[in-house]
């Protein structure tokens, strides 16, 4: 399942559902089918994200190998899939006092 993430003031972000409830989580929202940033949470979310992001696990090493000798595939790690929302937010929450973030899905997640 995808989520939409729709700025006011920027463009929409697409999201695989686990990815999206990861993101929401970290900040404490819930994974509802439909949900929203305030402009007054916006900044603060951000700089959870950013913190999180940057206390993540760098993937590994493009050399890495596995215990059978076969190379590992490249893993996705949240520093990657935060940063779209982390600029949403932070660009979004400079945009007024009625700037807004929604995110929609099929169903809650």
């Amino acid at each position: 399942m995808l989520v939409r993430f729709v700025s006011s003031e920027t463009g929409e972000i697409l999201m695989f559902a686990d990815a999206a409830r990861l993101l929401l989580q970290v900040l404490g929202k819930a994974t509802t089918a439909r949900g929203t940033f305030t402009q007054a949470e916006m900044a603060a979310a951000a700089k959870v994200l950013a913190e999180a992001a940057k206390r993540s696990e760098a993937p590994p090493a493009d050399d890495e190998v596995d215990e059978h000798g076969k190379k590992k595939e490249p893993v996705v790690v949240l520093s990657q899939r935060a940063w779209p929302l982390i600029d949403m937010l932070e660009r979004t929450s400079r945009g007024g006092p009625k700037a807004n973030i929604v995110w929609d899905a099929a169903a809650d997640f």
